[in-house]
Order: structure tokens, then sequence, then C-alpha cells
């Protein structure tokens, strides 16, 4: 499968035949289908019900079994706005149309959980905690993950399972009407991505660093701005093509980045173990970003992926021709999937040229964004599109 679609499971339920014939038009291979999915208030323009659904936790649209979830902290929600097992359902319709289903997991990103258990969050150098952000390196959060991922993929057929936020969110969050867009530049927002939880701290004095240290530096670089000089060499030797400088001391930057390198490795190992437990046959798809500093949905890639990677789902939303340098990046190391949006503020105009430079750079697949959210002036560029990466 080259191409799929991304689709919510409220976007199939009541809409079954409408769904799949919009699906066909598409011309795309596959469904990618939200099994576990973070937050949102979604649009639904074409559905014949209803205009928007509030999700308005992170849920774990399976059923949520007390057995399987007793003794732990970390226990994910069913959702009050759908089925109890609204992704079983929707993949149960879209098989039997003949459609391949996808499995869509969101992994370390739920604010409720984040509230109820904030010493399990992401901590930055001032002491701010980010509730919807958990830290791969607790180990409650790693174990969380792996049975999440186990549970979302329980008896149901899949033929593929991406994977979202396995790894670090950072302090970019673009949801509970944000205000800090723009107030940092890049390298601050690096800065304040960097976790300082008691578990991260832990994992510095582990490899020699003075915890104390470390966060006056973090500190006082955020302060200076640490707007860097130049070149292409971030963090004395760990490098991101064209966006480079010091910016840190390298030997405390290098280790920084490695305890968050450990931990997103650590979390990634359970939930390939669990994967494929549940769903041996499937392929996989990890989001990733080849710069190794990126936190978020798609954070940052380690030197070695895991050999269970069969795809890395590189974020390519901005049609600027710098989002190709994303995927060349990368495609000497990985099979590239590359991540477009048709909705705004993508620009119609712009699409087919992005598209095609994606492909140039070295992109095998594409992964459309999104079927249940386009309306019906945005739903034709994806069949444009799908006809035009197969070139």
């Amino acid at each position: 499968m080259v191409i799929s679609v991304h689709a919510f499971p409220w976007d199939v339920l009541g809409d079954g035949p409408g769904f799949v014939e919009r699906f066909e038009r598409t011309g795309a291979d596959a469904v990618t289908l939200a099994v576990s999915y973070h937050s949102t208030r979604a649009a639904t323009p074409l559905h014949p019900a209803r205009r928007l659904v509030d999700a308005r936790y992170a849920a774990l649209y399976r059923p949520v079994r007390e057995a399987a979830w007793a003794g732990r902290r970390l226990v994910p929600q069913g959702p009050d706005w759908t089925a109890e097992d609204a992704a079983g359902e929707a993949a149960e319709l879209l098989r039997a149309a003949g459609i391949p289903v996808n499995a869509w997991v969101v992994l370390a990103h739920n604010t409720r959980l984040g509230l109820a258990h904030p010493d399990l969050s992401v901590r930055n150098c001032f002491g701010e905690r980010y509730p919807y952000a958990l830290c791969p390196s607790q180990p409650e959060v790693r174990e969380h993950c792996a049975l999440l991922a186990a549970e979302a993929l329980r008896g149901l057929p899949v033929s593929g399972v991406s994977l979202e936020s396995a790894g670090q969110m950072g302090v970019a969050h673009l949801g509970c009407h944000e205000k800090t867009d723009g107030a940092f530049s890049p390298p601050v927002q690096r800065l304040l991505s960097i976790c300082c939880c008691e578990a991260c701290t832990a994992s510095w004095t582990a490899a020699g660093l003075d915890p104390g240290e470390a966060l006056t530096a973090l500190r006082d670089a955020v302060r200076a701005g640490a707007e860097p000089p130049g070149g292409d060499d971030l963090a004395g030797g760990v490098g991101i093509p064209g966006r480079g400088g010091p910016w840190l001391p390298g030997e405390l930057a290098s280790e920084l980045l490695s305890v968050r390198q450990a931990a997103a490795a650590a979390l990634q190992r359970d939930v390939l173990a669990a994967v494929r437990e549940h769903a041996p046959q499937a392929s996989i798809t990890l989001h990733g970003h080849p710069d190794p500093w990126a936190a978020g949905p798609s954070p940052g890639l380690p030197p070695r992926l895991p050999s269970e990677v069969d795809k890395v789902l590189v974020p390519c939303w901005p049609t600027d021709p710098g989002t190709a340098d994303l995927v060349s990046a990368l495609a000497g190391r990985a099979t590239v999937d590359a991540y477009v949006t048709v909705l705004p503020p993508a620009r119609p105009d712009d699409l087919s040229a992005h598209v095609a430079r994606l492909r140039e750079a070295g992109a095998a697949r594409l992964s459309l964004y999104h079927l249940g959210l386009a309306g019906s002036d945005r739903q034709p560029l994806l069949a444009t599109l799908v006809k035009e990466f197969r070139g």
C-alpha cells in the first residue's frame, strides 16, 4: 500500500456508504483510522447527521477492559461522544467494503492523564509542567504506552499500524486556545522542550551530569535567547542540516540528547513488542523527524531506527520547498512516508508542486490528511494528489 488517507471513527460511523464512496473517489489504497487519539474538536462537514464532534479528552476507541488496566495509575478513558468500540466498528465496516485499515495509535499525548498525574509529565527547566506530554523517561509511561498499543490492536485485524508521539512531546502544543505561537525562537523552543522531570534528571546523574548545573545552563540559555551564530553543527556534533551553531556546551547537549533518545528508544521497544504480538503481519509506521532534537507528535529519530519499523511518517504539512529537505535527510535511512494535509492553510494551487518535490526528494509513500475533515471544496484535492504521486 503506497497511499493512505486519514480518518476518525466518527467519520465512518453513521455514514458508511457515503464515506466509502468518498474514499473510492480518492483512489487511495487504505484508510489510516484513529484508534487511540488525543482530545480534539473535529469538523464533520460531509456527515449526514452532524457537523462537529467534541472529543473532550484523549480516548481509546476500543473497549477499556478493567482487567487489563487493574492496579495502574495511567488508565485510558473510553469516549462518551461515540460508540465504546468506535474504531472496531468503523474498521469492520471498512473491511466489509474491501478497504484495508491501518490503526492510528497516539501514545504519549494525553492531557487528562498528565493533569491527574503531573509527576509523570514533561517538566521544563523552569519547573513548569506540560500536562499534555507524558514523559518517556518514566517507566509507568512506557508501560502505559505499550499496553495502550496492545489494547488498541486486540482483536482488530489491520494491515498496518501508525504510531504517533512515540517519544517526547515538547513546548509547542496546538490546543487549548494556544497563546505561545511565535513567542519563542526555534532554539528556545528546543531548550524549553528538554524534559527536566525526576526520571530525566536521575538519568542525567547516571550519565555523569550535575543536574543543578545543567538546569542553570538551560535557564541561562533560554534567558539569553539561545540564538545560534550560524553554521551546520548543532550541540557540538549533533547536527541538523541548515539549522546550526552551538547553543549549549557540546558535551552537555550531547548527554541531554542521549538521555532523551534512550528514553524514546525504550518506549518504542516496548510498544513495538506489543504491536508485533497483536498485529504480527501488519506493517509499522513510526511518526518521526530527522531533526534529533524535534519534540512533538513526530519526535526526533534515533541514530539507528528499530528494525521492526517499516516506514517513517515525516511531517510535510508546510508547502515551502524547504520541507522536501526533511524527506531527503531521511530517505537514505528509511522508507519515507510523506504526511501532507489538504486543509487550510495549505493553498490548493501549491499542493501538486509540493507533492512532486516530496516524491523527487525520496518519499516512497504518501499519507493524506484528512478524508473526514476535508469539505466538498477540498475533497477533489485528495484524488488529484493521489494520481499525481503515482506519477
